[in-house]
């Protein structure tokens, strides 16, 4: 389906695939690569991730990157769901710091990353991909989350995405499989939450005050 929907206008997107932990050895990674491409129609992979920490090690991992690299079949690649001690592993890998992202489950009822993780990637320059930002739509009927949308004339999902977009170092992944999502994710971009937004979510989604095991869907 995505290969048909980028057909003839492969320039106008940017391609993300992931390969499977069971398939992040040097030979695997390379292979999984291929049959992406063939796949996706297409000859390139703009952001190639490890979906998450498997049984291989990294080494074998950022090598079959470096080669995918080297050929021109993916732009950059990254990481998924990799805690902190996962990240520092990582980096302290030969080429892990050509690491580009780490996408990770954030929204406002997720922050157990604000603790730590997200602040040894920011000092990295790590960027954070955030997926399920509304948390699969589970959050938008949260009163405060309600109350706040009605003050700016705005929908909970804009007010969630609006929140996310205003951490530094993050970017959000929303769904857009209708108009109504993809109208939704525009005007997210453009609402300003205030120092009142901010205290009353915080008071309705309490940021964490220590360390959580890495929550993931």
């Amino acid at each position: 389906m995505v290969g048909e929907a980028i057909a003839g206008r492969r320039d106008e997107v940017f391609l993300v695939s992931k390969v499977l932990p069971m398939n992040a050895s040097l030979r695997g990674t390379i292979a999984a690569c291929e049959r992406s491409l063939k796949r996706l129609r297409t000859d390139r992979i703009d952001l190639y991730l490890l979906h998450w920490r498997g049984s291989h090690d990294f080494s074998e991992t950022i090598a079959a990157f470096d080669t995918l690299m080297r050929d021109g079949k993916i732009g950059q690649w990254g990481v998924s769901n990799l805690d902190l001690q996962d990240m520092e592993e990582l980096v302290g890998t030969p080429g892990g710091e050509g690491v580009q992202t780490n996408q990770l489950l954030y929204n406002l009822t997720r922050r157990g990353i604000e603790y730590d993780l997200q602040p040894w990637c920011r000092g990295r320059g790590i960027p954070i991909m955030a997926y399920s930002p509304i948390e699969q739509g589970r959050m938008l009927r949260h009163p405060e989350l309600r109350r706040v949308a009605e003050r700016h004339g705005a929908t909970p999902a804009q007010v969630g995405l609006a929140w996310l977009l205003r951490q530094d170092g993050v970017v959000a992944i929303p769904k857009a499989s209708d108009p109504a999502h993809v109208r939704d994710n525009r005007a997210a971009a453009d609402l300003r939450l205030d120092e009142q937004d901010l205290a009353d979510l915080d008071r309705a989604f309490p940021p964490p005050r220590g360390p959580r095991p890495l929550e993931m869907l």
